[in-house]
């Protein structure tokens, strides 16, 4: 377990390296007059002219060399310093306190959603493989699974927003904002968790190991409790890593659709304006939030299956 937990440290200051040198460098290579896209973030577009863009220039020092701010912003980083935004002026870290609780809230409601409804069904369908139930299960969970993100959002905006008038179409407050959202993100996760756990659960009911515990004379349900669902529950945990990229791929999709201010709409945000330092802030964020979930999901199996803990 300390082998996993230093693996994962190593992995996530090679993450914070490379994601500032390469958001640093993309953002660079973007067409256009930086200065004049950071004047516009500030003062709209309406009010940008060649003298304000020139003051913004100096004011933020963007005629220096880029090696020199690349530089600066690396030794800031290395005291956990993310600077400050380029556009508003407050400091990084604040304003992705406030994002990143947002989509936190959102992820964890999502993956809520699709533990609840995914693996159960799978280990329904597993009961019966072959059977017309498991076909129609599978083929169902293959079309969603296919569908992007915002068709979803966007069907469940025009029938539940739109058309029947019972939840919100955008915005942040209360439990109703957070539900088409979060239900977007999660019929996607339920129909890869479901497929992961069908799969699994038929290979444990395969095992020698399942047909000798009912040898010795276990009752049905221990069967299934303490052994079948166990051992199918290692990869389904370990494919939460996998639903963990898909999340973090979608939410940045999803939080623009449904105006959800959280870490992904504040990064597109973020790179419209050329705020160099959000930008790096926000995928800083998002690339260790994926260290530590996979970090987390690797604990878990360890947990979860004993003879992972042997030295080989």
């Amino acid at each position: 377990m300390i082998r996993a937990v230093g693996a994962r440290l190593l992995q996530a200051a090679l993450v914070a390296m490379a994601v500032g040198v390469a958001c640093f460098l993309m953002v660079r290579l973007l067409p256009g007059d930086m200065a004049y896209r950071v004047a516009a973030g500030r003062y709209g577009m309406d009010h940008v002219n060649t003298a304000a863009a020139e003051a913004v220039r100096a004011e933020l020092g963007l005629d220096r060399p880029w090696w020199q701010l690349l530089g600066a912003w690396l030794g800031d980083l290395a005291r956990f310093d993310l600077g400050v935004s380029l556009v508003s002026g407050d400091r990084v870290v604040e304003e992705l306190s406030v994002y990143l609780g947002h989509t936190l809230l959102l992820a964890v409601v999502a993956l809520l959603l699709s533990a609840l409804v995914g693996p159960p069904i799978g280990v329904l369908l597993a009961m019966r493989p072959g059977s017309a139930a498991d076909r129609t299960g599978l083929a169902v969970g293959a079309v969603l699974r296919a569908v992007p993100a915002f068709v979803i959002g966007l069907v469940l905006m025009m029938v539940f927003a739109v058309q029947l008038g019972w939840l919100p179409a955008a915005g942040v407050g209360g439990w109703r904002e957070v539900v088409l959202p979060a239900t977007t993100l999660a019929i996607g996760l339920a129909a890869v968790s479901s497929r992961v756990a069908r799969d699994a659960m038929v290979a444990v009911a395969q095992a020698p190991y399942l047909a000798f515990a009912r040898t010795k004379g276990l009752p049905e349900g221990a069967v299934i409790r303490r052994h079948a669902l166990r051992n199918a529950a290692v990869p389904v945990t370990a494919y939460l890593g996998v639903q963990l990229v898909t999340l973090v791929e979608g939410v940045v999709i999803v939080e623009t659709l449904f105006a959800w201010p959280g870490i992904g709409h504040a990064l597109v945000h973020a790179v419209v304006a050329r705020d160099v330092p959000m930008v790096q802030g926000t995928a800083l964020a998002m690339g260790l939030i994926f260290v530590a979930l996979n970090g987390a999901v690797d604990l878990a199996c360890l947990a979860i299956d004993p003879r992972r803990r042997r030295p080989a």
